[in-house]
């Protein structure tokens, strides 16, 4: 279960992952527990050619998981099949709080549009439906809510009183510090 899913987005270069990357500090400094998912239109590569675990995809290994003590990895190869939707890949992911997803576009869910007037191209807003939320750089004339982008923490507000009006009940909580001990 992923609890709340969310969406961010926008044009090429508009601050997407700058916004998202801004946000989760925040989330985790508050006790929640956050995934984010993001699709790509290019080939993933995590390793080059020449590292084992792509030697072994490219001989053929269904899946690679790249394991060390810090973190892991599986890359599955796809082998022609379709691509999974954005509900399967949710499925994949461990429970977490609160999902951020950057891109599957087509998929219906709830997204705020990252929007900057100045980078020249048109808001995704009023065409897509699933824009919620603008966060902006400038004053938009929106029916919609417009957060302030230079303020990731007004943008978690919102996310978080989303997920309230939701029905998603766990609320964020400060996480415990622990003094350290001297030796």
């Amino acid at each position: 279960m992923q609890g709340f899913v969310i969406g961010i987005a926008g044009s090429s270069g508009s601050g997407k992952t700058t916004l998202i990357t801004a946000m989760l500090p925040w989330f985790r400094s508050h006790g929640l527990s956050v995934n984010v998912v993001k699709h790509s239109h290019h080939p993933l590569e995590l390793e080059p050619p020449t590292k084992d675990s792509a030697r072994f995809r490219a001989a053929g290994a269904n899946e690679v998981m790249v394991a060390s003590p810090y973190r892991y990895a599986i890359v599955r190869e796809l082998h022609g099949e379709q691509e999974p939707t954005l509900a399967q890949q949710l499925a994949r992911l461990s429970p977490a709080d609160l999902t951020l997803v950057e891109g599957f576009r087509g998929d219906a869910i709830p997204r705020i549009e990252v929007f900057r007037p100045a980078h020249g191209r048109e808001p995704y807003y009023p065409r897509d439906p699933s824009i919620i939320a603008l966060a902006t750089d400038a004053p938009a004339d929106a029916t919609l809510p417009c957060l302030p982008l230079n303020d990731p923490t007004a943008v978690v507000l919102y996310i978080l009183a989303l997920r309230a009006s939701r029905g998603v009940r766990r609320e964020p909580r400060p996480v415990p510090q622990f003094a350290s001990i001297a030796a």
